[in-house]
This record gives structure tokens, sequence and C-alpha cells, in this order.
């Protein structure tokens, strides 16, 4: 038995396009389900206007139901441009290829479409309640929407996590079709604005008006009937339209709420669309993604033996998706809500940075779409001609990086008594010759008892400091282009504990050393209790800092950077989660920096002066009460303000109990905002895998460095190889005279077979 003789009565409860494409596949596969479908609204009534879908949910369409997609096709309206329109200048990129159509146009469509079948629709008609439902249905689905009923009856099932964001928007419509995808700032004098628009008939466009909170208020929306609102939209972007009025279909100022829901399923009831997530405007559509879980759910019904694996199933295959969808949602989201940060930018980096800012439009993949475009940008950055941004030189104080590719710290907890050995010299010596920039050494620690493990590096002592020597000597005799950077820490909390592969964070067996802390709170359960430092223990660590700084100068390091992130002692003074004291040195954020602060100055005091000094700071702790992205703003401006030439942005490992948002890039937003509200060098970590992104970051002007970790674990000459297949041979990337026969991709079988291609994409 299957999951389709076994979902032999279906009901839907919502008619929206997600609904009842559903029900008209779900239909089709088997004719004699019985399918019935609840509206509450009336088969004419529609919110919105027109709806984008991608060439891939349409391909979807044309195999799971020809007769739809044929339909759906005499009535798109296609294009390929967007224009960015920002201080009266537009900017213009092509190669995008859209497709849109009016949403009542949509759902025509699909009652012809489901009454064809025999499907039952019910307009005008309150669903049953979910439980009743399920109990006389073989299956239930809630495409209800973005407030849906169903989820709100079973929140222990489904356990949704609803977020609401800080701008409010409104769905208009104009009686005019662009002839693009239209972007366009307005600043007015309460704030800033923009217009989302673009065609869905040859006749109309969509057209959406957001802007934050707070500038929605000053401006007084919030204080006048809709028909005011409309004519107010009108006329601040009258240029756009043309001096043509908007109008609206029952629409009305709203925030959005991005929904995720745990699970998707409840016995026989399971969510779609809106109901189960959400994902701004601004990258697509919601039917977009409710189309696609119809084709998932009806495919898995006819696929699985059960009900209950085919949901499961349907949810397997459509969670990654979705998620990653709404990871790029949150980006594009926040994006436009720190709008006014990126005001400044020069004219067509605002515009590429625009493009981007979901990270799902990249450097390389707009450079296929259109290259004119992309090299215009290039050129206004500054890229030398075939210069590909992340080639193109930085300069810190007296230090000139060749290119903006960071070997990101990485304990490797190789070392004996804190000396440097034979593994050290081979592990940085070979991402030094692998062509980076900038090549940092794990978290170096300032003393025995400020290491993590007993296989930390250190520079406490003279020996260290010979040692280090040792490395940097040959990073500068081998690999003249490439700089060598250290960074200083202690392990506050988080040390005394066993070796990375033997137990990450749990504490030794034995062979314990005391610890210290801003305050004696456990990392987590089973952990040591460290001793609250005491003011002439904190005089002695600074010195700590400082002796270890001294050392670091004297092995030859061209820059040194403060870790004051990851939980780790400085750490732990910067987050009201690890820091409850109640002295000079905790409470507020000036007394929680004050300490991190006096260590830095003092540090930068001895650190030559035309040598720079970064400082490592999470940007947020990913938990409930921790550090806010505005207190990492005002730490990195603090640090900043006290001689600090970049800020390299992480993010967590502060407390045990974090939850992180992982994701492509996850943690560059972070970087971004300070970049943008403190107007210091950033560099960006975090998830950061490929050269295309690398180069997108950095032409954005989202970062000014970009470090990688576990890629260069992967292949040490990471940026060698990201020049090599972006056919680039300049000054950024100058393989070692050893390696030169190899900078090329060898040729395989006959000898007169044609020269293998560089390809442009990934």
């Amino acid at each position: 038995m299957t999951a389709r003789t076994q979902g032999a009565r279906v009901a839907i409860i919502g008619g929206g396009p997600g609904g009842l494409y559903a029900a008209a596949l779900l239909k089709r596969l088997d004719p004699a389900r019985e399918v019935t479908v609840w509206e509450r609204n009336a088969p004419d009534d529609t919110f919105g206007f027109g709806v984008v879908l991608s060439d891939e949910t349409l391909g979807g369409i044309e195999h799971a139901d020809p007769s739809v997609h044929e339909a759906m096709q005499r009535h798109f309206v296609r294009w390929d441009d967007i224009d960015i329109v920002h201080r009266g200048v537009k900017h213009t990129s092509g190669g995008h290829g859209f497709a849109a159509l009016g949403r009542k146009r949509l759902l025509e469509i699909l009652h012809d479409r489901c009454r064809d079948l025999g499907v039952d629709l019910r307009f005008r008609t309150e669903a049953p309640y979910p439980a009743r439902l399920a109990e006389s249905y073989d299956l239930v689905v809630a495409a209800d929407g973005v407030n849906s009923t169903t989820r709100e009856a079973y929140p222990q099932t489904f356990r949704p996590h609803i977020t609401t964001h800080r701008c409010r928007y409104i769905w208009l419509a104009a009686d005019f079709a662009f002839d693009a995808f239209r972007f366009e700032i307005a600043e007015t004098e309460h704030g800033v604005m923009q217009l989302h628009a673009y065609p869905y008939a040859a006749d109309a466009s969509t057209v959406i008006v957001e802007m934050r909170e707070e500038v929605w208020q000053a401006a007084g929306f919030d204080d006048v009937t809709p028909q005011e609102s409309i004519d107010r939209c009108a006329k601040i972007f009258a240029d756009a339209l043309g001096g043509r009025p908007l109008h609206s279909n029952k629409s009305a100022w709203t925030s959005f709420r991005t929904v995720v829901n745990e699970h998707w399923s409840h016995g026989n009831v399971v969510l779609l669309g809106d109901a189960a997530h959400t994902a701004h405007f601004s990258i697509g559509s919601g039917t977009k993604l409710a189309v696609e879980d119809a084709l998932a759910l009806a495919a898995c019904l006819e696929e699985q033996p059960s009900l209950d694996r085919a949901l499961a199933a349907y949810e397997e295959e459509r969670r990654p998706v979705v998620a990653s969808t709404q990871r790029a949602a949150r980006a594009s989201l926040e994006w436009f809500e720190n709008l006014a940060s990126y005001l400044d930018q020069p004219p067509r980096q605002f515009a590429f940075n625009l493009l981007t800012r979901s990270r799902r439009v990249t450097h390389d993949n707009l450079r296929l779409r259109d290259p004119r475009f992309t090299a215009a940008v290039e050129r206004e950055f500054g890229c030398p001609p075939g210069t590909p941004p992340m080639f193109t030189p930085l300069r810190l104080r007296g230090l000139t990086l060749r290119n903006r590719v960071v070997v990101s710290p990485m304990d490797m907890y190789s070392a004996v008594d804190g000396v440097p050995g034979d593994f050290h010299l081979v592990h940085l010596g070979a991402r030094a010759l692998g062509g980076a920039g900038l090549v940092m050494t794990e978290m170096v620690c300032v003393s025995a008892e400020g290491r993590i493990t007993p296989g930390c590096t250190g520079l406490y002592t003279g020996r260290q400091g010979e040692a280090w020597k040792r490395v940097v000597g040959f990073v500068h005799a081998q690999s003249p282009g490439t700089a060598i950077g250290v960074q200083l820490g202690h392990s506050g909390r988080k040390g005394s504990t066993k070796l990375m592969w033997e137990g990450m964070d749990e504490p030794l067996p034995d062979g314990n050393w005391p610890l210290v802390a801003a305050s004696p709170l456990p990392y987590k359960p089973g952990s040591q209790t460290p001793r609250q430092l005491t003011r002439a223990q904190l005089t002695d660590i600074r010195e700590q800092f400082t002796a270890a700084a001294w050392r670091a100068a004297r092995a030859g390091f061209d820059l040194l950077e403060l870790h004051c992130a990851h939980g780790y002692l400085l750490s732990g003074f910067l987050s009201p989660l690890t820091n409850h004291r109640t002295d000079a040195y905790g409470g507020s954020l000036e007394r929680r920096l004050r300490f991190p602060l006096e260590v830095f100055d003092a540090v930068r005091a001895v650190w030559p002066e035309e040598r720079p000094m970064t400082v490592r700071i999470s940007a947020t702790d990913w938990a409930e009460g921790g550090t806010t992205a505005e207190e990492a703003v005002a730490i990195a401006r603090a640090f900043a303000a006290h001689g600090a030439d970049a800020v390299d942005v992480s993010t967590g490992q502060v407390v045990a109990d974090e939850r992180p948002e992982f994701g492509r890039s996850y943690q560059t937003p972070f970087a971004d905002r300070i970049r943008h509200e403190v107007g210091v060098p950033v560099i960006a970590v975090g998830a950061i895998s490929s050269w295309d992104d690398v180069n997108s970051l950095i032409l954005a002007g989202r970062a000014d460095l970009c470090a990688l970790a576990r890629p260069h674990l992967y292949d040490p000459h990471w940026t060698l190889h990201a020049a090599a297949e972006q056919g680039y041979d300049g000054p950024g990337a100058v393989w070692p005279a050893p390696y030169r026969a190899g900078s090329r991709p060898p040729r395989t079988g006959r000898t007169d077979a044609p020269k293998p291609r560089l390809t442009l994409g990934r």
C-alpha cells in the first residue's frame, strides 16, 4: 500500500496558489482521490498583485502539469534588467531573467484546473477546526498562510519561531509596466525609503514601498488614512512613476515576519507555504516556495509506501532548500533594514552591493550575466584590468598586503611546553607559500596558565620567542610577498582542557592548572570553575600581554592581533553573560570594555609604531542576554578609537549553550555593519570557502580582508589555485620559483589535445 492509496480523502485549508496547486496535483495523480479546498475569501479576492517565478519552478510546473504551465505561459511578462536608482543616478544590470504574472490571473488558472479535475472548491467558507478535519480526512494540507490557525492549533508539535522585523512595507500597484525590476532609494527629511517594483502584465506593475519603523512613524504614516498613505508614496516616488498614481487592493502597512517551524507535520496534518516558512519578498515570492512545496509533497505521496514516510520525505527534501532560501532572504531583508549605512558608497559599488546582498548573486555570476556592468564596478573599485578584487593590495599602517586573503588563526594543539616546532614551521610555511596576503598564527598564549590545552603555543619564554623567529624568518625568506601575523590571547575560563581531537573543551583528566576569568563562572557543566581576577592579577596579566608582544616584535611578526573573542579571557570581560562583576570592570559596556582596552593600549605601546595591530571580537554570543549587534559596533568603535587598524569580526563560542545561525558567510553581516558604521577596516570570517565569495565581499565593500580557515587546511595553496582558476597571474598571486611549473593545469591525454579551459563558475 502506498501513501497515495492511504491518502484517498484530502482536505486543504487555504485557497492560495500553494493550496490550489497542491489540490490540482493530488487530484491529477490520482483521480479517485476526494480533494476538498476551503477558502474563507471569495474566488476573485486576492491580496497583492504580481507573482515572480523562477525558471526552475516553472520547469517543475511544466513537468508535473503541462496544462497549468501552458496557461501560465500565455500571461507571463518577461524581462532581464534590474535598474537601481540612487541619488538621481540609474545603473542597469542585465542578464537576470524574470517571469511574472498577476496573482489574480494565476488564481483563475488554478481555479479552472481544479474544477476541470473535479476538486471541490469551497469559497467564502471557513475550514473546520484542524482536529476535526484530521479525524475525517486521510490527509490535511494546511496552506493557510503566515497567520496559520493550523500552526497555532499544534504549537507543541510544530514549535514555530516567528520573528518580526524592523521595516514597514505596503503592496501597491501602478497602471503601467516598468521595463525592468526597479529599486529606487529616496532620502527624505524623515529618513530613507525604498521602492521595489516590477511588471506583472503589459499594463501593470507591482510597487512595494518599504522603510524602517522609525522612518514610517516620523513620516506620519501611522496617522493618516489609507488613501493618504498611497498618495504620499506616489509623491515620494513620482520620478519612478512618471507622476502616475498608485493603487491599492485592501493594502495595509505591515511588518515582515519570518516564520520557522521545527516540524512541518503532526500526524496526518502537514504545513505548506507561508504556514511552514516565509522568505522576504526582496529575493522572490512566497508563491514560488509554496508551489515548490506542493510539487514536493505530491511527489513524496506518490513515491513513498506510507503517509508517515511521505510526510517525512517531504520535509527532508524541502527543509534544506527552504533553509537556504530563508538565509538568503534574511541577508537581503537585513541589507534593506540597514540601507542607510550604504548610501555614501560609490554609485556603482552601491548597485553591486544591492545586487549581491543575499549572496545568491555573486561577483562571478554577475560577471557572466553582465560583464560590462561588473567591469565598470571593478574599475571604480580600483582593480587593474584583469585583476580580480581579491588580488588588489591593501595597506595597513606601514604594511601593504599583496591581496585580500588571510589564513585565519587555527589552533593546532601541537606544541611542547608552548614551543612551536617543525610542525608549525611546515604548517605556516606551507600556507605562506600558498599565496595568501597574510598568514596568522594560532592563538599564542601569554602564559602557561593562559593556554587552552597542553599543546598550545606561547610567547612567555625566550625559547618560544626564538622558535617563532625561525618560523617568521622562513616565511619572509621563502615567500617574500606574504606577511605573517601573531594572535595573542589568554584562555581564561576555557583553559586546562584536552586536545581538540581528544575532547574539545573537556577538562584534562589530570595535570590541570588553575583558571582565572572575569567572573567565577564555569564554561559548561563539568568544567573547572575559574577564580575571579583581582586588580593585582589584572595588572599581572596585562604585563604578560606586553611581554609577549615585545617578544613577537623581536621575532619579526608583521602584524599583531589581540584575541578578544570566543569566550577567552578578554572576551569574557566584554560579554554580559560572562562578566558579572560589580567593580569598575563590570556592569555597563563601558566598564566591561575597560580591561580589554587597558591591555590593548599596553600592547600598542610596545608594538612597533609602523606595524599594524588588529583585534578579534565576537560580534554576537548567539545567546539570549549576550552581546548585541549594537554593542558589537560600540566595541569595535572603542578599539578603533584606541588605534586598532582593523577589526577581525567573528561570532560566538562565548557560552556553551549558544545557538548559531550557521550558513554560508553567516558572520559577514556583522563585519559589514561594523565597517560601515564605524568606518574601520574589517576582516570577515566564517564559512567563506570560495574565491567567488571573497571577490563578492571585497567588491561590495562588506569587508576589506577575508579570513579562511578550513579551506586552507584542505588546500594550503588555496589562494594560488584561486588565481589560476580565474586565469590571473599578476602581482597579487606570485608562485614561488620552485612551484612555477605547476602554476597551470597539466595537459592530459594526447599531446595534440586542446588545452583545458579554466572555468568561470564554481
